[in-house]
């Protein structure tokens, strides 16, 4: 039961800077797909950005591990429309796929325009060609909307790479000690602390819109519920009662809010009315309830209890009623993600002292384990449910690391210095 608590008040001590995540494959997938991605030609006003536009493209395919896009050095031939390109050369290059492509200043004077197409080198055929504009300061978010575009084109599944990710940081040690909730695109760049305290943050968790994160902090010294707007930075308090006040996600339609609450002296699960305010608990029981979780139809709340002994997912309607229990195998399974077509559930399985990604099928009610690490935690899913964000510690570091949802491909995120924690994948930002 001890280590349920830690999990949801965890205040880990991080030691760890603002810093540009990189990323690194761990394991890859052997019949990842051979892709150029040839240099799009520039024509647009302003200088060239760097990197080029090209290889953003590339290096969101290749950490999908799917793809395998061909470095640039080694493409004899740059084509930038498919009338210039020479198939039988791409055939010999062992390649399957071309895209060609130029950017230039968009009709209004401002923005760019990236025009791009995608071949077929087997067939000659092509298989996209579109126009994706873009505001001046939002390039390298136009790339990945065309990696978007590649990627559902090539697999039938939408990409998430113009997505971003949520995180908690901490600088400093003892009373220096600060932390950030960061905000960064999901490749990684351009982290921007959200918000700053002294005291610990938790749980961040993205609205379906992706305009706002809601979060608790201990920065009046009790645990209190936030809901802070990403852009402006205007915030509103949720919830800052005696006892805990935790683990806030958004229904589907953000209309509501389930959370963590101990009103009554035990934590329970609650649902918030946004509009009203108006809270009401729907789940009474003497265990502990907590990290509530909303199915992607809102049916359903998910949320780890150890009313049966030890923690186990269960699920309730909002409504309230006689929760269900829903993971049937493990000592230990905590912190629901529900993947985004509501069939899988992933989890922190914990066996003994090592805890590991799992994934409940409802349908069989079987595990599949994803990870090898020993200490998981915190999974959440891409928002096109291929990928799974979460927590892990290596060398005594903290770092996030993401895994197939097959569990085929793993790659790490990582600050070049210090810890990061609690991640949270954002829904798909229109």
């Amino acid at each position: 039961m001890k280590k349920l608590f830690l999990i949801f008040i965890a205040t880990l001590v991080f030691q760890t800077a603002q810093a540009q995540l990189e990323i690194e494959i761990i394991s890859g997938n052997a019949s990842a797909l051979p892709i150029a991605i040839v240099p799009f030609a520039w024509q647009a006003s302003s200088p060239a950005p760097v990197p080029p536009v090209n290889e953003i493209i590339s290096g969101d395919l290749y950490r999908s591990g799917l793809f395998d896009p061909m470095d640039a050095k080694d493409m004899v031939d740059r084509p930038t429309d498919g009338e210039e390109i020479r198939f039988g050369t791409w055939r010999l290059l062992k390649v399957d796929y071309i895209v060609v492509g130029k950017v230039r200043t968009a009709a209004d004077g401002t923005g760019f325009e990236i025009i791009y197409q995608l071949f077929d080198a087997h067939t000659q055929e092509m298989v996209l060609s579109r126009i994706t504009t873009v505001g001046p300061g939002d390039l390298r978010f136009g790339a990945h909307r065309v990696a978007d575009s590649i990627y559902e084109a090539l697999t039938g599944v939408p990409g998430a790479f113009s997505t971003r990710i949520a995180y908690i940081t901490a600088t400093g040690l003892g009373n220096d000690q600060r932390y950030e909730l960061v905000v960064a695109d999901a490749d990684g760049f351009g982290p921007q602390s959200i918000v700053g305290s002294p005291e610990p943050l938790l749980s961040p968790a993205w609205s379906p819109d992706g305009s706002h994160l809601a979060y608790v902090s201990f920065e009046k010294g009790n645990s209190a519920i936030y809901m802070q707007d990403v852009t402006t930075g205007a915030r509103e308090l949720i919830s800052s009662g005696k006892g805990i006040n935790g683990a806030p996600s958004f229904s589907p339609d953000g209309t509501k809010m389930a959370l963590t609450l101990s009103r009554t002296g035990n934590p329970e699960i609650y649902v918030r009315d946004m509009a009203t305010g108006r809270t009401e608990q729907i789940t009474q029981h003497w265990s502990i309830d907590t990290e509530p979780v909303w199915s992607p139809d809102g049916r359903y709340i998910y949320f780890t209890s150890d009313r049966g002994g030890r923690p186990q997912i269960y699920r309730v309607s909002p409504g309230g009623g006689n929760p269900e229990r829903v993971t049937l195998e493990g000592d230990y399974n905590a912190r629901a993600s529900v993947s985004p077509d509501g069939r899988r559930i992933a989890v922190a399985q914990g066996r003994g002292n090592e805890y590991r990604i799992a994934v409940w099928d409802l349908e069989s009610e079987r595990f599949t384990i994803l990870t090898p690490g020993k200490l998981d935690e915190s999974p959440s899913y891409a928002p096109n449910g291929s990928m799974i964000l979460y927590a892990t510690r290596e060398g005594g570091k903290g770092v996030l690391s993401a895994v197939s949802a097959d569990g085929n491909v793993r790659q790490r995120l990582i600050l070049s210095d210090g810890d990061v924690r609690e991640p949270a994948w954002s829904p798909v930002i229109r």
